[in-house]
């Protein structure tokens, strides 16, 4: 009931683990709590909130426009409706070093188990779109250098995402990518590898945890755990996958709607109330009210005047 009684800190641990498991783990992206609350429920090892879902559910583009207090709020909420860690995109930290630091501390606060922080100028661009551009590598290391220093919780997961690839080739994703965990970046996320030998060059050049993003329509083919597997990679996430679905099946029903008039055809496709009643934890919020006013007020006429 209510929101999830593992403690932030505990959540982090349990990341940490995760990552030097030796197993990929997969993150699917949540779009909102009650979808964080259901990857928790079939079992996956933890819950991965994409800058690219909190934008366009704002009916905004991936492109820098989300500011650090709606990432870290939205992330808060979804973060705490599980038991799973959660791990957060940060996009570039939110400005300069300074800002960047603040944006750890936020998401500290916030409950977060992690996040990954890019270098990629500021406003940034979806990672998987041609044109990007990148900071320099003095930029990008005092980035991560700031968000190291900053955090409070030595569990808190700093990740680095570098998207020099695109632009410079895989070579200079290898050395950027030492470079960042030099300056404290606990993992690499190295964003639109083409194929499997690319993700073995990462592999290659650090030796601590490193991220595959596995979203649909992008620059990476949909490489399978198994393979990912092969080639080193610890954490897989699947950012968008839940909110493209969701958001074509809401496509589809209004389609209905408008053609027909009533949704009736489109029911047996729909999560029953019994269902959702059971995600949201119902029949607990229900137990609880009764425990705590199941009480008779004492009648008017019997109370002592002392007692009135």
């Amino acid at each position: 009931m209510l929101y999830s009684k593992v403690t932030p800190e505990q959540k982090r641990v349990k990341l940490r683990e995760l990552l030097s498991s030796g197993i990929v783990q997969q993150f699917p992206g949540a779009f909102n709590p009650l979808s964080a609350r259901l990857i928790e429920e079939k079992g996956f090892a933890g819950v991965y909130i994409s800058g690219a879902v909190l934008a366009n559910d704002l009916g905004l583009p991936d492109i820098g426009l989300t500011t650090l207090t709606e990432v870290a709020t939205r992330a808060g909420q979804i973060a705490r409706m599980t038991d799973l860690p959660s791990l957060v995109d940060a996009d570039t930290g939110f400005g300069e070093p300074m800002n960047v630091a603040r944006t750890i501390q936020e998401l500290e606060n916030a409950g977060l188990a992690g996040c990954h922080i890019e270098d990629q100028f500021n406003p940034k661009r979806c990672g998987h779109l041609d044109g990007k551009n990148v900071v320099d590598i003095d930029t990008a290391t005092k980035r991560i250098r700031a968000a190291a220093d900053a955090r409070r919780d030595p569990n808190f997961l700093i990740m680095a995402r570098t998207d020099i690839r695109a632009v410079d080739g895989i070579q200079a994703a290898q050395d950027r990518a030492k470079a960042l965990v030099d300056a404290g970046a606990d993992a690499i996320f190295p964003e639109a590898m083409r194929d499997l030998d690319e993700f073995q060059a990462i592999r290659d050049a650090v030796d601590v945890p490193i991220l595959a993003n596995m979203t649909e329509f992008g620059k990476s083919d949909l490489f399978t755990v198994e393979q990912l597997q092969g080639v080193g990679v610890n954490m897989v996430i699947y950012p968008v996958t839940l909110l493209r679905i969701a958001m074509r099946a809401a496509e589809g029903t209004l389609n209905t709607l408008k053609r027909l008039g009533t949704q009736e055809v489109r029911v047996g496709e729909m999560l029953t109330r019994a269902r959702l009643y059971e995600l949201v934890d119902y029949e607990a919020y229900n137990q609880f009210d009764t425990g705590v006013f199941n009480f008779e007020a004492p009648s008017l006429f019997t109370m002592t005047k002392e007692s009135r």
